[in-house]
Order: C-alpha cells, then sequence, then structure tokens
C-alpha cells in the first residue's frame, strides 16, 4: 500500500473510531471507562459531555478524510490533539501513578500513532501534485511515452464540516 492510501486508510480509521467511542461515552457514561466503577454524577456528566466532544473530533477527522486531497495541515492538526491526550495521560501517570491496564494500552496509541500521521500527512497533497501525462511518442521518445510534470498546488479547502453553519 502507498503512502496516500495509507495515510487515507488511517484517516477515516481515526474518524470513525472517534465517532464510535464518543457515542459509547455518551451512551455508557462512568461504565464506558474501565477501572472507573461508580464514579458519582459529576465525572458521569463530565465524561458524557466529553465523549460528545470526541465525537466532533471524529466528525473533523472525516471531514479531512473527505477532501481530495486530504489537506496535510488538518491531518497535522488533528495528530497535534491526540499526542496531546496522551501526553495528559503521561501527566496523570505521573501525579496519580499506573492507571487500568487498557488506559495504558491507549496511552502507546496516542502517543505512537501521531508520528506516524505527522510523517504521513503530505503524502496525498504531494501524490496530487505529481500527474502522469500522455503525450505523443516522438515528442516523448526513449521516456516511454509518459513524463512526469508538476501540477499547481490544490487549493486548501474552505468549507466548513458538513452540517457546521457557524
Amino acid at each position: 500500500m502507498d503512502h496516500a492510501r495509507t495515510l487515507r486508510v488511517l484517516v477515516q480509521v481515526m474518524g470513525w473510531a472517534c465517532v464510535a467511542i464518543g457515542l459509547f461515552h455518551v451512551a455508557l457514561g462512568n461504565a464506558a471507562i474501565p477501572g472507573v466503577g461508580s464514579a458519582g454524577a459529576t465525572v458521569d456528566s463530565w465524561g458524557r459531555f466529553m465523549g460528545a466532544s470526541f465525537v466532533g473530533y471524529g466528525l473533523a477527522w472525516l471531514w479531512a478524510a473527505r477532501q481530495r486531497p486530504i489537506p496535510a495541515t488538518a491531518v497535522r492538526a488533528l495528530s497535534a490533539v491526540f499526542l496531546l491526550g496522551g501526553l495528559g495521560r503521561l501527566i496523570s501517570l505521573a501525579v496519580h501513578g499506573w492507571p487500568q491496564w487498557f488506559q495504558i494500552a491507549l496511552a502507546v496509541i496516542e502517543l505512537g500513532l501521531p508520528p506516524a500521521l505527522f510523517w504521513l500527512a503530505p503524502s496525498e497533497e504531494r501524490e496530487h501534485d505529481m500527474e502522469e501525462v500522455a503525450g505523443p511518442v516522438d515528442e516523448l521518445a526513449g521516456s516511454g511515452g509518459v513524463r512526469l510534470s508538476r501540477r499547481k498546488a490544490a487549493p486548501k479547502p474552505t468549507a466548513a464540516p458538513p452540517g457546521f453553519n457557524g
């Protein structure tokens, strides 16, 4: 699988996973967090609110996945937010000690995936900038009849995510 295709798959998976996880937290509240038990109404309320926010975060990933090419700036910004979440888990580890094992697995993903996404972020824009142009055989003699040429950079998307009128 090439880098652009890998990026597109990862961006879509991030989007759908975040939407699903967010909806799970909205629906189940404290019960959605392994090892939490009953943390009370305040934490339950906060968790459900953050679940809804995570749905929005997932929708932002899905918006990026619908762009052609996927904007590298959006991937970098969304990846930075994900990395920040992983850094937050490290702060919690330093302050409060080791969490339940599943939270550790999530921290590994949140700290490990963003560097790969930062690296892959420009892949689709770069691929979009290159196009194969078949020209007359005599004009391209010796080149196999194909030449690569640079295309102007695609305009950056300016449309808001679907349903967002803010």
